[in-house]
């Protein structure tokens, strides 16, 4: 396997939306859900929303959760659990309902960039006792076991541990032809893109949170003003200022995830000199102000997607 240089996470998210879009992909995961009965995600390293919400095969008791705030929290804590301690081979853990879920690591060389997602299933027949674990688990959280939920609930899917682990083993194998397919894309497109290009790249990803001036980049990239804003612009759609921009959003919006921070701090920290213009900026490329994106979070209904 090539090993490539390490990805941005901007970039990383890229890989994992041309993966998707695979054939690759697309076929194994059709076959994948004919043959297991169960949803395949694939997603980025900080992806924040339940992995199968929308899925054909989703689970229902997870979505009925999804919609209480309470359990929702419970359910996201369980996965990013499962993410903080996914190192380069898969990690399997049981949230506080009893169901079993999968992150099976994606990598571009050494570095993990996205995993594969499957679970939300029972391991073991239903015995009264886990009823009453789940029904008290969700007391605590405020929320009544109503007769819809218990009726989900009792039709979770079973997968025996030892089909449960030759499943995993499976993506393991899929996962290590992702990874493949990721490293020929980067080379591919290290090919393709100018040198020039490749190395402003590399110089805003490392002073992004200093100020940057168009000529400090051109310089670091070995070109002149003129040629490197014709050139650049044609490689990456953008202008100088707008590829900086986005840089720096796509940073702040994965430190906003963080209910802890300012909005004002997050916006200096990623180096914007004015509030007023990050907002501007955050809601020309994702369509929302970094306050609605907040909200948006804490709604449940996951991340809106860059303009």
């Amino acid at each position: 396997m090539a090993t490539t240089a390490p990805a941005s996470a901007n970039s990383n998210k890229q890989l994992i939306d041309m993966l998707r879009r695979s054939r690759l992909f697309r076929d194994y995961e059709s076959v994948f859900t004919k043959a297991t009965g169960l949803p395949l995600a694939l997603r980025p390293l900080d992806y924040w929303q339940l992995e199968h919400q929308g899925k054909k095969q989703e689970n229902l008791f997870c979505a009925l959760l999804a919609e209480r705030p309470a359990t929702l929290a419970a359910c996201l804590q369980a996965h990013q659990d499962m993410i903080d301690h996914t190192g380069l081979i898969p990690h399997t853990v049981t949230c506080p309902f009893g169901l079993t879920e999968t992150a099976v690591p994606v990598r571009l060389g050494t570095e993990i960039i996205g995993y594969l997602r499957i679970g939300q299933v029972l391991r073991h027949m239903l015995a009264k006792s886990d009823t009453t674990k789940v029904s008290r688990e969700l007391e605590r959280r405020g929320v009544r076991f109503t007769a819809e939920i218990r009726k989900a609930w009792e039709k979770n899917p079973l997968i025996p541990p030892d089909r449960y682990n030759a499943i995993v083993r499976l993506l393991t194998f899929f996962a290590e032809q992702l990874s493949a397919l990721t490293n020929q894309i980067v080379l591919e497109q290290q090919n393709a893109e100018p040198p020039l290009v490749q190395k402003a790249r590399e110089y805003i990803d490392k002073h992004k949170m200093e100020p940057l001036s168009l000529a400090a980049v051109a310089k670091a990239a070995g070109a002149s003003v003129f040629h490197f804003c014709k050139v650049f612009r044609k490689s990456t759609g953008l202008k100088f200022t707008d590829y900086v921009a986005r840089v720096r959003l796509e940073d702040a919006r994965t430190q906003l995830l963080n209910p802890n921070r300012r909005i004002s701090e997050v916006a200096y920290d990623v180096g914007f000199q004015s509030l007023t213009q990050f907002n501007r900026m955050f809601k020309r490329v994702f369509g929302q102000s970094p306050t609605e994106f907040r909200e948006h979070i804490a709604s449940g209904k996951g991340r809106p997607k860059a303009a």
